[in-house]
């Protein structure tokens, strides 16, 4: 491994990416691995975009270099475009398919209900993105979450995926370890569920 694995976390508001973070921190700590976090809450309430830079390693700074992320997880589709700016040549984008317009184009329908307002589409969105990688994970986590057995899983649904990188630094057990001890005892089983459909779907997509 390099002397750091860069990590980038993006979502919005809601969406559990405090959590996110939180899991592969501890699963690395355990692992005796070496991690510095950079987060940003000011737009953390609902629907707002927020993001995590998390570095795995020595690095001197908890802020990821433009460029230098290794992965970016992104919770929302169009942050991944947002946020893909940090992402070195040829990195990994693991992405959900969810798509969620911001208030500011959800209000101007509800106001107008003859308006039609056209939204970016995933499609779109990786074609954007394949200017900067073609390792692009594209996963409908909502109907993965949902198959495990609870729709509010999507989180371990993305970070299966990620263990699937080939050269994820966090061992696989330990990242399994860590999100079941964090997520509410009665979850555990559509969470660990959860947790290998994102790895198999991730698996399968990075070859």
């Amino acid at each position: 491994m390099k002397d750091t694995y860069d990590i980038m976390f993006c979502g919005v508001g809601g969406q559990g990416l405090m959590l996110l973070s939180a899991i592969l921190g501890k699963a690395a700590v355990d692992s005796g691995l070496e991690v510095m976090t950079g987060e940003q809450h000011g737009l953390s309430q609902r629907h707002g975009s927020i993001y995590v830079h998390f570095r795995v390693g020595k690095p001197i700074s908890p802020l990821i270099p433009y460029g230098k992320a290794d992965l970016v997880i992104a919770m929302e589709a169009t942050e991944a475009l947002r946020y893909v700016e940090y992402l070195r040549d040829d990195g990994v984008v693991i992405m959900s398919k969810r798509i969620m317009p911001p208030p500011s184009e959800t209000g101007a329908v509800a106001l107008d209900k003859e308006k039609k307002r056209k939204y970016v589409t995933v499609d779109q969105i990786v074609e954007r993105l394949n200017a900067v990688t073609h390792k692009i994970v594209a996963l409908d986590s909502l109907e993965l979450a949902t198959k495990a057995g609870n729709p509010l899983t999507e989180n371990s649904v993305l970070v299966g995926a990620a263990c699937a990188c080939p050269d994820f630094p966090i061992p696989t057990e330990a990242v399994r370890k860590a999100l079941l001890s964090l997520v509410p005892r009665k979850t555990v089983e559509a969470n660990s569920a959860a947790f290998d459909l994102g790895r198999q779907a991730g698996g399968t997509c990075l070859g």
